[in-house]
């Protein structure tokens, strides 16, 4: 990136009549120079299903540690795993935890403590989450 900046420098300047070092020392406009755009980006074809597993990790975690789940640390750490692996870029980053965040904080207005139905909201997104991933890996793992 600096040798595109200075090549574009050094263009400007022989364009203008001048030499490099003169453009140099000019002084710079006031207005900043605009920030490098993220690299465009590539959709995954299972990026449906990853959001459904970052919901359903969020979900997890909440009702895990609701419960006092043995587990129930862990499950946050494997969300932020998933998004750490399979955020390529800054916006997918953000819906995949704002998906986990909506599992989350979804469920702490219906579930304030651990019943038996909260139990069962574990084992499903559980299983859930366990079929997401095998099929994600089965379909694209390559």
């Amino acid at each position: 990136m600096k040798r595109l900046a200075l090549a574009a420098l050094a263009l400007a300047a022989l364009a203008a009549g001048g030499s490099v070092a003169e453009a140099q020392q000019r002084p710079r406009s006031a207005t900043p120079a605009p920030t490098p755009a993220e690299p465009a980006e590539t959709p995954l074809i299972y990026e449906p299903e990853l959001m459904k597993l970052a919901e359903a990790l969020g979900v997890i975690a909440y009702m895990s540690q609701l419960c006092a789940e043995p587990d129930a640390e862990d499950w946050r750490r494997r969300a932020q795993q998933v998004i750490d692996a399979e955020s390529g870029t800054q916006a997918r980053k953000e819906r995949l935890a704002g998906a986990y965040n909506r599992g989350y904080f979804g469920h702490q207005a219906m579930h304030r403590g651990c019943s038996d139905a909260a139990r069962l909201v574990i084992e499903r997104r559980r299983a859930e989450a366990r079929r997401i991933t095998q099929d994600i890996s089965t379909r694209f793992g390559g």
